[in-house]
């Protein structure tokens, strides 16, 4: 199956079994409304954001399991074979969607923003959306225009920042335990 009549059609990727149709952010719900309408993908599965804040920097290197585990305190890396590809922007948006039918079909759907751009909601396409919307803009700061109630859910109200944002500050907060005076 081919995507490029997805509206706001950037890119078709294919890599591990999988397929990755990139739009552009301000087409989404239009895409969004085509892969549920016209190419039958009536669920939202998840959505999965992710900062790219560094990406390919000099220093970024990797480690390699074992079935041992691995030590992080030993020194050295094995690092990357190449420098990694660049990223459009700091933030992806990727949604994941499933199409029930015999063979069931699967579609990554995938949205590119910078700190500050608004991604548009798509709770009108798939309700399901709710939660993992308010999970991006929570977690990432991810700003989902549109959204009916873009609220806190798994950190406390008055909580500053975004925690798996790569410039959170590390240091966390005090934990008291019930012993302890």
């Amino acid at each position: 199956m081919s995507y490029d009549a997805v509206p706001g059609f950037v890119e078709e990727r294919r890599a591990h079994g999988e397929v990755t149709v990139v739009v552009e952010r301000e087409g989404l719900v239009e895409a969004a409304l085509h892969c549920r309408d016209e190419l039958g993908f009536n669920v939202l599965a998840d959505i999965a954001a992710t900062d790219y804040l560094g990406w390919g920097s000099k220093g970024i290197a990797g480690y390699w399991g074992t079935a041992g585990g691995r030590d992080i305190n030993a020194p050295g890396s094995w690092g990357l074979q190449r420098t990694p590809a660049p990223k459009p922007k700091r933030f992806s948006v990727n949604y994941h969607l499933l199409a029930l039918r015999d063979e069931p079909l699967r579609v990554r759907l995938q949205v590119w923003c910078d700190k500050g751009e608004p991604v548009e909601s798509v709770v009108s396409v798939w309700p399901t959306a709710d939660w993992h919307e308010r999970e991006a803009w929570e977690m990432l700061g991810i700003n989902i225009e549109g959204h009916p109630n873009l609220a806190r859910l798994l950190t406390e109200d008055d909580w500053e920042g975004h925690p798996l944002r790569k410039d959170y500050p590390l240091g966390g907060e005090p934990v008291r335990f019930s012993d302890a005076e």
